[in-house]
């Protein structure tokens, strides 16, 4: 009861006026480049790792299993990076809305690009037993700094920017996904060009993970010159600062923090689903080379990189939800006739499913940022974004590729995988549905929670 009191005796009467104006500036071009470069490099790391499990980790650090099972064993060491990641929004969303968004993102770039160049130096388990154990601890530093990287990039380039550009503001750190993607896929559709089969599983797949350390140095540079949040300042210079955001999140936003849980469900599933899983099932089902996926996947992500700011873009326009919606519906249409092209055989077919299949979720993830932040007040905006995206990545993007091998392998058809992925996208309908208004004023926010309904905004 004290501490509630102390919190309020600190709280200003009235917040910083920049939450209330409707303004259209655009965030700095330095602050764009520096969210979009470092996430980017981060979701390489983090997609290079997917894509290693579904070609080569079965086979280097399970061995003595078969086939299947090194796979899903592969794609477990893979889940737990999602496991981690929840852990590392609390741990850096605390300190984040404490001391400071850029030093936090300083953190999480050196920790991610660390960890992912020590895997390229990892043993296989032909060259000691620990082997598997080292990766699972790598993987685990991954996911814990991918953790609070999202929620960072994506606060620091919308408290940037004006309030009537929130969406495309938002959206860029977004980008860094597809184009992340896009540079592990092209990494490894390179190396599958010019190298044997038996050269890779030897070692060409390191040469990925080794270049990451490189990458990393980039992105350091770019982020060291980035100002700190004009939002975080002005909280800062208001001593208006939460002491125990994770606890203020639960108590004041318990409702946005649920919300923003249940829309992301749909969105990872059926990003995982269409452009890792497909990795696996295109190599082991349809029988055709890895390179007819993966080129598939580079097209799509491709196309994703002006996609998601468009979505970000008619998100300012028509509203968060309309757009968001949108993707959703198209997006549990698509998983059903997604596998039957695949099942043709045909190179366009194949890219074909999986280029729908991005634009839906393009349509999802552009507006998903700002939509999701908007949820809580700027002093606890680092936290909530971070909790309500990062828990949910446990039940979506880390358990999709193994429920898609488990459902298939029991089921003998992949009308399961369609129906889970329909499924998925229903619980982020539900979630959009019932999500409050976005928090227009952190004066509204911090008196109560924010509870109240919400339509197409």
């Amino acid at each position: 009861m004290a501490s509630r009191t102390n919190e309020a005796a600190t709280r200003p009467a009235i917040e910083p006026r920049t939450e209330h104006r409707t303004e259209h500036r655009p965030a700095p071009r330095r602050v764009i480049l520096a969210t979009l470069i470092g996430t980017s490099l981060e979701w390489y790391d983090f997609f290079l790792y997917g894509s290693a499990a579904a070609l080569v980790f079965g086979r280097l650090f399970f061995p003595s299993f078969a086939p299947l099972t090194g796979t899903l064993l592969a794609f477990a060491t893979y889940a737990v990076g999602f496991v981690a990641r929840p852990l590392g929004g609390i741990v850096f969303g605390h300190f984040g809305d404490r001391v400071g968004r850029k030093s936090v993102l300083m953190t999480t770039l050196i920790l991610m690009g660390t960890a992912t160049l020590l895997i390229g130096l990892l043993p296989t388990y032909a060259q000691g037993a620990a082997a598997p154990v080292l990766l699972i601890v790598l993987r685990f530093l991954q996911g814990f700094g991918l953790g609070g990287e999202w929620g960072g990039a994506v606060v620091m380039a919308m408290e940037h920017g004006g309030t009537g550009r929130r969406g495309l503001n938002a959206s860029w750190p977004q980008v860094g996904v597809p184009a992340g993607n896009l540079l592990a896929a092209g990494v490894l559709w390179l190396l599958n060009v010019v190298q044997s089969d038996a050269a890779f599983v030897s070692w060409g797949w390191r040469v990925p993970f080794l270049l990451s350390g490189l990458l990393v140095v980039v992105g350091l540079w770019i982020r060291v010159a980035v100002t700190e949040s004009p939002l975080f300042a002005e909280v800062t210079a208001t001593a208006s600062k939460v002491r125990a955001p994770l606890r203020a999140v639960l108590a004041r936003h318990p409702r946005s923090l649920l919300a923003a849980m249940a829309t992301r469900i749909g969105v990872d599933v059926s990003f995982y689903t269409f452009t890792l899983y497909v990795l696996t099932y295109v190599t082991d089902t349809v029988h055709l080379p890895r390179s007819a996926a993966l080129s598939a996947v580079l097209i799509g992500s491709a196309l994703q990189l002006a996609l998601i700011p468009l979505f970000g873009v008619l998100s300012d326009r028509f509203g968060r939800r309309l757009v968001f919606a949108g993707g959703t519906l198209l997006t549990a249409v698509w998983a059903f006739a997604f596998f039957p092209l695949l099942d043709t055989g045909s190179r366009s077919s194949i890219v074909l499913a999986v280029v729908v299949a991005l634009v839906g979720h393009a349509a999802m993830y552009g507006p998903q940022a700002a939509f999701i932040a908007e949820l809580f007040s700027t002093r606890l905006r680092y936290s909530g974004a971070s909790m309500g995206y990062q828990i949910s990545g446990i039940f979506g993007g880390a358990l999709a590729p193994i429920v898609a091998i488990k459902l298939i392998d029991a089921t003998g058809t992949t009308l399961s995988v369609a129906l889970y992925v329909a499924a998925a996208a229903a619980v982020t309908g539900v979630g959009l549905a019932f999500a409050p208004r976005a928090v227009a004023a952190d004066a509204a926010a911090a008196e109560r929670p924010a509870n109240g309904p919400g339509l197409l905004r």
